[in-house]
C-alpha cells in the first residue's frame, strides 16, 4: 500500500512530540507499506536530518515556508478572516501546487495527515484520508488563556474559538480520524467524535532502558522548553514546589532538560537547579536522575516524557491532568500531586522510603511496557487505514 504522509514539520530531530510520533509511525508503517513523505518546514532541514528518514520512505519532499511571508499572512488572517492561525500559518498556495503535483505523480492509496495544520491541502481530494488530530489543540489553547498576560488573552481566546470551529468542520472531510488519548478524544466537538480511534504513542525501549550509574541529580523534568505547558511546569516546579522540599532537604537538586529554553526557564538556573538546553541523548539524563517530576497544569495530549521516564524505571510524580491521558494507577504506578505540598511530600517520601521508591518505579515500568509500544499503537493505525482499502 502506498501512503502519502503530510506533516507540518520534518520529523527529525525528535525534540517535539509531533515529530516523535510521526517518526515512529513512519518507521513502523514502512515495514509493510511504501511511504511518500511530504513535510512543510519554516526552517532549513539539514541533509543529516533527511538521511534519518531515507530508510523508511521511497520519496521525501520538504516544502520550505518562509517566516516573513507567514507573518504577513497571519496579520491578514487575524484581521480580515476567521481562519484559524494554526491553519493559516502552514497554508501556502505554492505549497498547494507542489502537493497537488506530488499526489498526481505518486498516486497514493491513502493520505495520512498529522494535525489540522495541513488538512487544507488535501481535504477535498477524492482519495481515502486519515486525519490524526494528535491532541485537542483548541482545548490546549483554551487552558493557556487564564495564565497568559492580559495583552495575550484576546488573541488566545480568538484562536481558541477558531480552532474549535475548524476541528469540528474538518472532521467530515476525512474517512478516519485518530487521536492520542481518550481524554483528548472527548474534547473534540463533533457529534461523531465517538468514531475517532485512539492511537497512543509508544516508547523506543532500545534507547530508554535502565542503566546502573552514579546519580548526579535528585529530580528531573524534561520537554521542549519553548512549549508553554512545559515552561509553566518548569516554573511551577522551581518556584512553588522546590522551596517546600528545600525546607527539610536543602541539598536536593533538580535538572531541567530540553531544547530551546526560554528566558523564563533560563532564569531558574541556580546552584541547585541546572538547565541544560538541547542534549543529544536525553536518556543519559534520565539515567543520572532519581525521580521524575512533571507537574503539568495546562496543555493536552499524552506526555511522552512520562512514558520515557517510566521506561527508564524512574518513579514518576505528575498531575491528574497528565495522568488522565496516561491512565496509570495512582499510588501504584505513579504518584499524583494536586498542589505544591502534595508534590513536595511525594518527593520526600520517595527519597526517604526505599520500598516505596522501588514499588512505584517497578510498577510504572511494567505499566508502560504493557500498554505503550510503537509496534502496538501503529498497528491500530495501519488496520484503520487498510480497512478502507479492503472495502
Amino acid at each position: 500500500m502506498k501512503i502519502f504522509v503530510l506533516l507540518s514539520r520534518f520529523p527529525f530531530p525528535l525534540e517535539k512530540g509531533d515529530k516523535l510520533r510521526a517518526f515512529h509511525q513512519i518507521k513502523e508503517l514502512s515495514k509493510s507499506n511504501e511511504i511518500v513523505l511530504c513535510c512543510l518546514s519554516d526552517e532549513k532541514v539539514s541533509k543529516e536530518d533527511t538521511k534519518q528518514l531515507e530508510a523508511y520512505c521511497s520519496s521525501i519532499t520538504v516544502i520550505r515556508l518562509h517566516k516573513l511571508a507567514i507573518y504577513f499572512k497571519l496579520i491578514g488572517s487575524l484581521l480580515f478572516s476567521d481562519q484559524s492561525l494554526q491553519v493559516a500559518y502552514f497554508y501556502n498556495k505554492k505549497a498547494q501546487k507542489t502537493i497537488n503535483n506530488l499526489i498526481a505523480k505518486h498516486q497514493p492509496d491513502h493520505i495520512y495527515c498529522q494535525l489540522i495544520r495541513v488538512t487544507e491541502y488535501v481535504r477535498k481530494l477524492p482519495i481515502p484520508k486519515t486525519l490524526d488530530y494528535m491532541d485537542a489543540l483548541a482545548r490546549g489553547m483554551e487552558r493557556r488563556v487564564e495564565e497568559a498576560p492580559f495583552y495575550k488573552q484576546w488573541f488566545l481566546k480568538t484562536e481558541t474559538n477558531r480552532l474549535k470551529t475548524y476541528e469540528h468542520f474538518i472532521f467530515d472531510d476525512f474517512d478516519f480520524t485518530t487521536i492520542i488519548s481518550e481524554q483528548d478524544k472527548n474534547l473534540i466537538v463533533n457529534i461523531k467524535n465517538d468514531t475517532t480511534v485512539v492511537v497512543p504513542n509508544g516508547v523506543d525501549y532500545s534507547t530508554y532502558q535502565r542503566k546502573e550509574v552514579t546519580k548526579e541529580y535528585d529530580l528531573i523534568f524534561t520537554g521542549n522548553m519553548a512549549y508553554p505547558p512545559n515552561i509553566d511546569s518548569a516554573v511551577y516546579l522551581a518556584n512553588k514546589i522546590m522551596p517546600l522540599v528545600w525546607k527539610t532537604h536543602p541539598t536536593i537538586s533538580l535538572v531541567i532538560v530540553g531544547a530551546k529554553p526560554t528566558s523564563k526557564v533560563l532564569k531558574l538556573k541556580s546552584t541547585k537547579i541546572a538547565v541544560t538546553g538541547w542534549v543529544d541523548d536525553i536518556s543519559e539524563y534520565y539515567t543520572k536522575s532519581k525521580i521524575f517530576v512533571a507537574p503539568m497544569q495546562i496543555g493536552t495530549g499524552l506526555q511522552n516524557k512520562l512514558l520515557e521516564a517510566m521506561a527508564m524505571q524512574l518513579p514518576c510524580i505528575t498531575s491528574n491532568l497528565a495522568n488522565n491521558a496516561l491512565n496509570a494507577e495512582p499510588n501504584k504506578s505513579v504518584l499524583i500531586g494536586d498542589n505544591p505540598n502534595d508534590y513536595a511530600n511525594h518527593i520526600v517520601q520517595l527519597l526517604e522510603n526505599t520500598d516505596l521508591y522501588k514499588t512505584i518505579a517497578e510498577n510504572g515500568y511494567s505499566f508502560v511496557k504493557k500498554n505503550y509500544t510503537w509496534e502496538g499503537s501503529t498497528s491500530i493505525l495501519e488496520k484503520l487505514i487498510r480497512s478502507k482499502t479492503d472495502e
